[in-house]
């Protein structure tokens, strides 16, 4: 039963994704049937071959403009918006996150990349419930669970950056708030999860990981493998890495 369980689980969310791809690609499929197919047909033979090539991506580009709104509103209407949770991971309550995982993936492995950073990356995780405020710089498509992240004014996410609202513990999933106050700065490759807290222009250096339910307080810097406090000390050109528990 439970090998059938976890060969049937997955089909109602692969279904969801064909949906929200399905019904953008329909925008892209008619976008090139009915309006460039017919204009590359009146022009010359040897031109047909470049003009179907740009029509082909401008009908992919239109596809991922239109994912971009079909991918939340599908969210909103099956109750995709996250909160705080902590179960098991198969279970009716656990079913929203699955929907908003889905949606977040199939918008983030097709077409985000090509969009990040652009203020329609904004948008999309906007719509998909992240709080964002002026200013913020997201350079980075690895964001789990948008619609508990809140992002305030200045904040600047670093290239490939992970964020995840989500954990595991002790056989349960975990899902909790991930809060970057104002002017915090979250490095190269950093990875973020679930509960953390990062204060008012705090820094979290590349490559470091911020262990669940961490809070960090304003101005700090942190690195490392579990991230922890340091502090930078410069003389005569050189920097010189303190830990905070040196």
């Amino acid at each position: 039963m439970q090998r059938l369980l976890a060969l049937l689980g997955p089909l109602p969310f692969i279904a969801l994704a064909i949906l929200a791809a399905g019904l953008s690609l329909g925008v892209a499929v008619g976008l090139f049937t009915d309006v460039f197919a017919p204009a590359i047909a009146a022009v010359e033979s040897g031109w047909r071959h470049p003009l179907t090539g740009l029509a082909l991506a401008a009908s992919y580009f239109a596809y991922g403009l239109t994912l971009l709104l079909v991918a939340p509103a599908l969210n909103l209407l099956l109750g995709g918006r996250l909160r705080a949770y902590r179960g098991s991971a198969v279970s009716l309550a656990a079913l929203r996150w699955y929907v908003h995982c889905t949606l977040t993936l199939i918008v983030r492995y097709s077409f985000l990349e090509f969009v990040t950073p652009s203020p329609f990356a904004q948008l999309y995780y906007r719509l998909m419930g992240m709080k964002i405020g002026r200013n913020v710089t997201i350079n980075s498509t690895a964001i789990a669970d948008p619609s508990m992240i809140e992002m305030e004014d200045g904040v600047t996410i670093g290239g490939t950056a992970s964020i995840m609202a989500h954990y595991a513990q002790g056989g349960y999933l975990v899902i909790a708030p991930v809060r970057l106050r104002a002017g915090a700065t979250i490095g190269l490759r950093a990875i973020i999860m679930g509960g953390v807290e990062v204060g008012e222009k705090a820094k979290v250096l590349a490559g470091s990981f911020v262990l669940p339910n961490t809070s960090i307080p304003a101005g700090e810097t942190w690195a490392g493998i579990p991230a922890r406090r340091i502090e930078l000390e410069r003389s005569e050109g050189a920097a010189r890495v303190v830990t905070g528990d040196a």
